[in-house]
């Protein structure tokens, strides 16, 4: 048969594997969240008697988006929107104007705001010693048992990886996006696997899995996310759906957004950009 696009899946596939590579080290950070590290090119400090840090740095690992546009910052994460004013110390939050001890400001591109800014928001505990910055946040708690780490496992054309994230914000953000997106019910798929069937119409490759692991390293949770072999013509395709997430816990498999896996990778690339991943095997050749 002809071949009319490249094997399988790969755009997700590739997004969501190489989501693990990293942007930049972490081994000189003065900033820790959950005792791990995280890099930053801009410190903490003080000024007039507040503890001031990065916006950006602290917020995208706490879960949260940040988005500048000219003097005015917006920080997003669930149901939360946060609006903030360089050099201003009014602000909204939800709409409702709050008073911060100190007004955020730019340093070395880097929008700079107050520490007890960052606990209020994200109500998490954060404390500042011999200049050092400790952020501690809840643990993801899944059935009533508290995660300890987030597995996450893919594979290539030779070789794969095993990898552990350790962060509890963004641990919870990829089990919210799992839990959120998944779409209708359906049945097993005729075809499936970690690596692609090339031979069969409608076969499905296994992008990644991921396990939520207790402090014993047994599994709590388990999801699956394959993408549709896209290595035929599309007469042959019409039907199947793009992506689509096995629930092993449930041993259920659902429709799965494709911006949700996306954004699963892009977390996974965060995390291990700030030190926050663990390679338990690489077998990549």
């Amino acid at each position: 048969m002809k071949m009319k696009k490249i094997i399988p899946g790969i755009a997700l596939s590739l997004t969501l594997a190489f989501a693990s590579m990293p942007a930049y080290a972490a081994d000189n950070s003065a900033i820790k969240i959950d005792g791990i590290a995280i890099g930053s090119d801009v410190q903490p400090e003080v000024r007039n008697n507040r503890t001031m840090v990065p916006l950006r740095v602290i917020s995208e690992n706490l879960g949260a988006k940040v988005h500048w546009s000219n003097s005015e910052v917006t920080i997003t994460k669930d149901n939360l929107k946060v609006v903030l004013k360089l050099n201003s110390k009014t602000a909204e939050v939800n709409g409702k104007a709050v008073t911060l001890d100190a007004a955020p400001y730019v340093k070395n591109n880097r929008v700079i705001v107050p520490l007890r800014f960052i606990a209020e928001t994200f109500d998490c505990e954060v404390g500042y010693s011999n200049a050092a910055v400790t952020v501690h946040t809840a643990p993801l708690v899944i059935g009533g048992v508290q995660v300890k780490a987030l597995q996450q496992e893919y594979h290539m054309t030779m070789g794969g990886v095993v990898q552990q994230l350790s962060g509890n914000t963004t641990n919870k953000a990829i089990y919210d996006l799992f839990e959120d997106n998944k779409g209708k019910k359906v049945d097993a798929p005729e075809s499936y696997d970690w690596r692609a069937n090339i031979d069969v119409p409608g076969s499905y490759e296994k992008a990644g899995q991921y396990d939520f692991l207790d402090s014993e390293e047994n599994s709590v949770k388990r999801y699956d996310i394959y993408v549709l072999v896209n290595a035929f013509p599309e007469d042959l395709l019409t039907g199947y759906e793009k992506t689509l997430l096995y629930d092993a816990s449930e041993d259920q498999w659902y429709v799965f957004s494709e911006s949700a896996a996306a954004s699963i990778g892009n977390l996974v690339n965060t995390a291990y950009a700030n030190g926050l991943v663990k390679i338990i095997s690489n077998t990549v050749v």
